[in-house]
């Protein structure tokens, strides 16, 4: 049973591909991309964001 996948990208099918789930390096370099220039999101509250930001006060590092 041979199974192709379908590149999420340029939705070619290959055989076999070695840069899975992509079809090729590019495509994989395509994705990466996206989500270093923020084309992608994965959605949260603004409440959930909010916990990871910092109160404002400023770190002591004790190197003063």
């Amino acid at each position: 049973m041979n199974q192709s996948i379908l590149c999420p990208i340029c939705e070619k099918r290959k055989p076999e591909a070695e840069f899975k789930p992509f079809c090729s390096k590019r495509c994989a370099d395509v994705d990466l991309s996206r989500w270093l220039s923020d084309g992608y999101v994965i959605s949260g509250s603004e409440s959930e964001d909010a916990d990871d930001t910092p109160s404002g006060d400023p770190v002591q590092r004790g190197d003063d």
